[in-house]
Protein backbone atom coordinates (compact mmCIF):
# COMPACT_ATOMS: atom_id res chain seq x y z
CA UNK A 1 0.00 0.00 0.00
CA UNK A 2 1.40 3.65 -0.76
CA UNK A 3 1.36 6.64 1.16
CA UNK A 4 -1.06 8.99 -0.72
CA UNK A 5 -0.11 11.90 1.39
CA UNK A 6 2.90 13.95 1.61
CA UNK A 7 5.53 15.06 -0.80
CA UNK A 8 6.43 13.59 -4.12
CA UNK A 9 9.57 12.60 -5.28
CA UNK A 10 9.72 15.24 -7.55
CA UNK A 11 9.21 17.27 -4.38
CA UNK A 12 11.92 15.74 -2.13
CA UNK A 13 14.01 15.91 -5.22
CA UNK A 14 13.36 19.82 -5.55
CA UNK A 15 14.34 19.76 -1.61
CA UNK A 16 17.12 18.02 -2.38
CA UNK A 17 18.67 20.26 -4.52
CA UNK A 18 17.75 23.54 -2.63
CA UNK A 19 19.46 22.21 0.56
CA UNK A 20 22.62 21.67 -1.62
CA UNK A 21 22.83 24.59 -3.38
CA UNK A 22 21.90 26.18 0.30
CA UNK A 23 25.16 24.57 1.78
CA UNK A 24 27.33 25.14 -1.24
CA UNK A 25 26.36 29.24 -0.26
CA UNK A 26 27.01 28.86 3.74
CA UNK A 27 30.07 27.11 2.25
CA UNK A 28 31.16 30.14 -0.15
CA UNK A 29 30.57 32.77 2.12
CA UNK A 30 33.05 31.07 4.35
CA UNK A 31 35.45 31.01 1.94
CA UNK A 32 35.03 34.53 0.88
CA UNK A 33 34.10 36.56 4.13
CA UNK A 34 36.18 34.06 6.20
CA UNK A 35 35.46 32.75 9.55
CA UNK A 36 33.16 34.63 11.82
CA UNK A 37 34.11 37.39 14.23
CA UNK A 38 31.41 37.47 16.40
CA UNK A 39 28.64 35.51 17.87
CA UNK A 40 26.08 36.61 15.29
CA UNK A 41 28.46 35.42 12.50
CA UNK A 42 28.12 32.13 14.53
CA UNK A 43 24.86 31.47 14.85
CA UNK A 44 23.93 32.66 10.93
CA UNK A 45 26.67 30.01 9.85
CA UNK A 46 25.64 27.69 12.54
CA UNK A 47 21.44 27.84 11.97
CA UNK A 48 22.08 27.65 7.80
CA UNK A 49 23.97 24.68 8.56
CA UNK A 50 21.42 23.18 10.55
CA UNK A 51 18.75 24.15 8.42
CA UNK A 52 20.02 22.79 4.92
CA UNK A 53 22.10 20.26 6.34
CA UNK A 54 18.94 18.56 8.61
CA UNK A 55 16.98 18.99 5.16
CA UNK A 56 19.72 17.21 3.22
CA UNK A 57 19.59 14.07 6.09
CA UNK A 58 15.90 14.35 6.20
CA UNK A 59 15.59 14.57 2.02
CA UNK A 60 17.99 11.80 1.42
CA UNK A 61 16.28 9.06 4.07
CA UNK A 62 13.01 9.75 2.49
CA UNK A 63 13.91 9.57 -1.15
CA UNK A 64 15.90 6.28 0.00
CA UNK A 65 12.81 4.37 2.09
CA UNK A 66 10.35 5.63 -0.23
CA UNK A 67 7.85 2.79 -1.86
CA UNK A 68 8.58 3.14 -5.48
CA UNK A 69 5.47 1.23 -6.54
Amino acid sequence: MTNKYGPTRNDLKFRLGFSLIGLVLVGAALAVRGLPTGPGGWEAIGLGTAFFGGTLIWTLRKLIRRDHS
